[in-house]
């Protein structure tokens, strides 16, 4: 399950977290976001429980896009530890993202 993330739960639901969290960092009008999202929500499904998914809308949430550098979107970053430990930058196969989230699983 995907959360949706925003500035009031973006701190307990990303920095906070236990588990490594997937952040896609999304905007409606982005149609390269919506080609990647059912990838992304089988990614969710599969590894529930052992890793967070959340989607950020970047419209919506201007300031934490740019606290992490989001220059294009979409925008994957994996944070474990309160710390971004891999990024990916446009459209990828959903294999290269399991490939980039499996190395920070525990």
């Amino acid at each position: 399950m995907e959360t949706i993330l925003t500035k009031d739960n973006f701190d307990s639901e990303v920095i906070k977290s236990p588990t490594p969290v997937l952040v896609d960092f999304w905007a409606e009008w982005c149609m390269p976001c919506h080609a990647i999202a059912p990838a992304i929500a089988d990614i969710a499904k599969t590894y529930e429980g052992r890793l967070k998914v959340g989607k950020l809308n970047v419209d919506e949430n201007p300031d934490i896009a740019q606290n992490f550098g989001v220059n294009s979107i979409p925008n994957l970053k994996i944070f474990k530890g309160a710390k971004v430990v891999d990024e990916i930058v446009g459209v990828v196969p959903k294999s290269e993202i399991v490939k980039r989230v499996q190395k920070h699983l525990n």
